[in-house]
């Protein structure tokens, strides 16, 4: 009888060892498996990083803030970092006058053209985008910022969208 108990007492631990080998392999297969699922997906992450990155340094090629020569064109005026904002707020201010904004050439049926989106080129060019709410447009303008800061503007070109 007590050879049985031990007989069956191996065989019990003989399938509970074989149940806890298939089952760690079964566990480590699955982890590895997501382990390299997971770095496909960060290697993928990483190219799109990548090419978001160039992406972006291809659209910021045509910029005042990347443009080193350009900002430094400011120097005398010390804006410094509020440059750019000064830039824009005098297009923008002309947003204020009542119907179409006077660098706008087109005529509106609506509340009249305002300039929505503005981008800084270099110290001379920006472009500008328009719209009444119904059509829209885009303009290049052309700006000399004087000692006192007043800006001098020159619509050089202009489109309006069908």
């Amino acid at each position: 009888m007590k050879s049985r108990i031990f007989m069956y007492l191996f065989l019990f631990t003989l399938l509970l060892v074989l149940f806890q080998y298939t089952n760690n392999k079964n566990v480590y297969e699955d982890q590895s498996k997501r382990i390299a699922d997971l770095r496909e997906k960060v290697e993928a992450q990483e190219r799109s990083i990548q090419a978001l990155q160039q992406a972006n340094d291809d659209l910021q090629y045509f910029s005042l803030e990347t443009n080193e020569e350009s900002y430094s064109y400011f120097d005398d005026l010390e804006l410094g970092d509020d440059l750019p904002t000064f830039l824009k707020d005098a297009i923008y201010e002309q947003n204020a006058v009542k119907g179409n904004n006077p660098l706008v050439p087109y005529e509106s049926f609506r509340d009249g053209f305002k300039v929505n989106k503005i981008k800084l080129l270099n110290h001379r060019w920006m472009i500008a985008d328009f719209s009444d709410g119904d059509k829209w447009g885009e303009l290049i303008i052309k700006y000399f910022v004087n000692d006192d800061k007043s800006m001098d503007v020159e619509v050089v070109e202009y489109l309006l969208y069908p």
